[in-house]
């Protein structure tokens, strides 16, 4: 059935790694609402947001009638002088724990945020590129698939950045449509042009007009997730129905995860809250699967 391939994840709700990011809506909120949508899949969220130890993080899913996608780590890949191996070993453990298979690497600056990246010199490229081939060797002797996901404020956010991923390395990507489009690329024309890399799937559907402002950096890239840069699907400027058919005709048989990052600034949602758009999202990915 479709609906076994396709998850959650809490950043919808607005519950995210960074600090400060805005409210953080409880795991027994986000998972029930899941849990009311139908979803029987989800993306673990940031540390804090499930328990700490992966029996526990496995059991709260379970009880709510969720298995775990695996999910989002943001590592450090550039500088030699840090060793990502650890962190990743921790991740895959509650990975396995949980039954989930993917780990989605984010090659993040160090800083805090998405606001700023640095711009690489060729060594640290180089250290990065190696980096992800060495994670994702290592994850894949361990059981489950390593992909990296271009994001928008990570040193792999945009066109250019993807080519020397897909050039450089053997990862698979995990495709976001959302921030591949607000990074300026085309996420259905990498998908066309690399079907065998595309391994893991994030949907969101984009503001262009917002997005523009971001790269022409008239306003910075948490402003513009709270001022709506990311729509639900089929009301924004990404293609999503295209991507989808890309990848079916691609015989891709992966997750499709709905992601429409939210920033709740503002305390407690009023009414039905995050979870009427996600329920417009997976209405649309059911209906475009079908």
């Amino acid at each position: 059935m479709f609906t076994d391939r396709i998850a959650g994840a809490p950043i919808s709700w607005g519950v995210c790694e960074v600090p400060g990011w805005g409210h953080q809506l409880p795991a027994q909120r986000v998972l029930g609402d899941m849990r009311s949508l139908g979803l029987r899949a989800t993306e673990f969220g940031p540390d804090g947001f499930l328990p700490d130890a992966p029996a526990d993080k496995a059991a709260t899913l379970s009880s709510y009638g969720l298995r775990a996608v695996g999910g989002f780590l943001p590592v450090v890949l550039h500088d030699d002088r840090h060793d990502p191996l650890p962190a990743v070993d921790a991740f895959v453990d509650a990975c396995r724990a949980a039954g989930a298979g993917v780990v989605v690497l984010a090659a993040v600056t160090g800083g805090q945020g998405y606001d700023a990246r640095p711009v690489l010199d060729d060594t640290q490229w180089t250290t990065l590129l190696a980096r992800l081939d060495r994670i994702s060797e290592h994850v894949g002797a361990r059981g489950l698939l390593a992909v990296v996901h271009p994001h928008m404020g990570t040193l792999v956010e945009n066109a250019d950045d993807v080519r020397r991923v897909l050039e450089g390395s053997r990862i698979g990507l995990c495709v976001d449509t959302g921030h591949l489009v607000a990074a300026g690329a085309d996420p259905v024309a990498i998908t066309l042009a690399n079907p065998a890399r595309v391994a893991h799937v994030h949907l969101k559907d984009v503001d262009a007009a917002l997005a523009a402002r971001v790269r022409a950096g008239e306003i910075s890239f948490s402003d513009a997730v709270a001022g709506g840069l990311w729509r639900v699907l089929g009301q924004g400027s990404v293609d999503v129905r295209a991507m989808i058919d890309a990848l079916e005709a691609a015989g891709y048989r992966g997750w499709y995860v709905l992601e429409q990052d939210l920033m709740l600034r503002d305390g407690e949602p009023d009414g039905e809250g995050p979870v009427a758009d996600v329920r417009r999202c997976l209405a649309f990915v059911e209906d475009a699967l079908a």
